[in-house]
Parts: structure tokens; C-alpha cells; sequence
């Protein structure tokens, strides 16, 4: 089935054969590669991260679930059942994985960065994707699936479910905290200088693509998206708690890791 052609199909059907319609592309769309490291698993941490028999932790590539509930603040929507999804698609696995490591095998935090697949072939991120329980995230170089967990997520965000029931995309002028976010906003300003490539979103948020990374996006095409609307995605950090605000600068600034993060609208 082509990819066109399962959006379409998917778009018409309910929520309750959503799963099953993904399911029998996942195989074909995001396929097993022939070669994957075992790995059992002793439970599961949240949404995103589990935590393996020989003692490793994985960070899922390719998507972020909600935050479950940790020193004493409140589960994001959709935490607890991204990771009861998780661990039921790990029950069906009989507990038994195979993980696909990133070219960048290990994040600052020394889990192990893998792509991971169940005993019967299916990509675990593209699922959670697929049924609205995580956000498609890509940070280079980990990036081979990145087109297939698109597909999967704009499954989930055409049919209205998990995450996209009712739209986490909130206005970039209403950022007022770090941690991962969906923005929308008219681009005021696009610059490029020693930094990297800087887009303004008024005096609230300024989306920056580092210099070393400038090769994976059209630059020439950032720089005229002046005065379009777009949507970005990915971690705001608040440069204030950095101690290099300077006077006219966005507190809030959004790094671009990927062109995926970065989409463009007709208006």
C-alpha cells in the first residue's frame, strides 16, 4: 500500500482500527533491518526510555513521549499511556527486542540510542507515533528513520488521536518555559552569521540552526521565510539562565537539530 494511500485510508477510519491499519504498514514502511542487536528488557521507564537486563538504559530514537510525573510535578497528557502502550507492545515482544544503535550511540546522560523493533519486525517508535502517544523528534546524526516516523506521526495527527485530539501547537508568544514544545508563529526576522542561521518570531522566540549543521537544511529558502507562518518543534532553552541575554534578544531560543522540526504553512 502506497503511503498516499494509507493517510487517505486512515483519515476514514476510526480510532479503534487505527492500530491495525498502521500495524500493516509498519512492516513494509519502516522494515526490521537484517541485522539487530538482542536485548531483553526488565521494565519500562516511561514512554520513550527502557531499561535493559544487562543494565543499559535506551533512549528511543526518534520519538519523545510526554513527561511522566517526577519530582513531585504533575504527568504530562498522554504520559502514563504512552508508557502502558510501551510496556504492552513489550509484553507482546515477550520482552524480547531488537535495538538498531544510532551512529551516535550514547546520549549525554550514557543511555544507549537505538531504534527498536519487536520480535515480530514492527518499529516500536513508529506505533507510539502512529497512535498519537509521542512526537517525532530528529537530532542528527540519528536520523535514519526519519521519514517513515513522519509518515507515522502525520497518521496520528490527521486522524485527531492521543496528542493530537486537541492541538499541542501553542503560539510562540505564550512560551514561558524550557523543555520540549510545538510553536507556531510569523517569522520576523531571519539572519545568518558566525552563530549559525537565526529566525525571529517576533520578540518571543528565535529558532537557531548552529553552523555545523547548516549543510542538512536549503538555507537559501530559511532565509526567505520572512514574514511567513511556520511551525517548529524541539527543546527551548531559556538563554537568560545562560548569562548571555543581551538588550533586544529573545529570552526563549529553540534549536533546530533537523529540517523535519521545521515546517512552513501557506499563509
Amino acid at each position: 500500500m502506497g503511503f498516499s494511500r494509507l493517510l487517505k485510508k486512515a483519515s476514514l477510519a476510526g480510532a479503534f482500527f487505527m492500530s491495525a491499519i498502521w500495524l500493516s504498514a509498519a512492516h513494509a514502511l519502516c522494515p526490521a533491518p537484517s541485522s539487530l542487536q538482542p536485548a531483553q528488557v526488565q521494565r519500562v521507564v516511561d514512554g520513550d526510555t527502557l531499561r535493559l537486563s544487562d543494565g543499559r538504559s535506551v533512549r528511543m530514537i526518534g520519538l519523545n513521549a510526554p513527561e511522566t510525573g517526577k519530582k513531585g510535578q504533575s504527568a504530562e497528557p498522554f504520559a502514563e499511556a504512552a508508557k502502558r502502550r510501551l510496556q504492552t507492545l513489550v509484553d507482546d515482544s515477550d520482552g524480547q527486542v531488537g535495538l538498531l544503535v544510532g551512529k551516535e550511540a550514547a546520549d549525554r546522560y550514557g543511555r544507549t540510542l537505538a531504534n527498536v523493533y519487536g520480535r515480530n519486525g514492527a518499529n516500536f517508535e513508529a506505533q507510539l507515533l502512529a497512535e498519537g502517544l509521542g512526537y517525532l523528534v530528529a537530532v542528527s546524526p540519528n536520523v535514519a528513520l526519519v521519514d517513515c516516523q513522519a509518515g507515522a506521526e502525520q497518521v496520528a495527527r490527521q486522524a485527531g488521536l492521543g496528542l493530537w485530539r486537541n492541538s499541542p501547537v501553542q503560539p510562540a508568544t505564550q512560551v514561558n518555559r524550557s523543555g520540549f514544545a510545538v510553536v507556531s508563529g510569523r517569522v520576523s526576522d531571519v539572519q545568518r552569521n558566525g552563530g549559525g542561521l537565526w529566525i525571529e518570531l517576533g520578540d518571543a522566540l528565535v529558532l537557531r540552526v548552529a553552523p555545523n549543521l547548516l549543510s542538512q537544511f536549503d538555507s537559501a529558502s530559511l532565509l526567505r521565510l520572512k514574514g511567513r507562518q511556520i511551525e517548529a518543534r524541539g527543546w527551548v532553552i531559556d538563554r537568560s539562565r545562560r548569562g548571555g541575554l543581551k538588550a533586544g534578544q529573545a529570552r526563549w531560543m529553540m534549536p533546530l537539530t533537523h529540517p523535519v522540526m521545521l515546517n512552513t504553512t501557506s499563509n
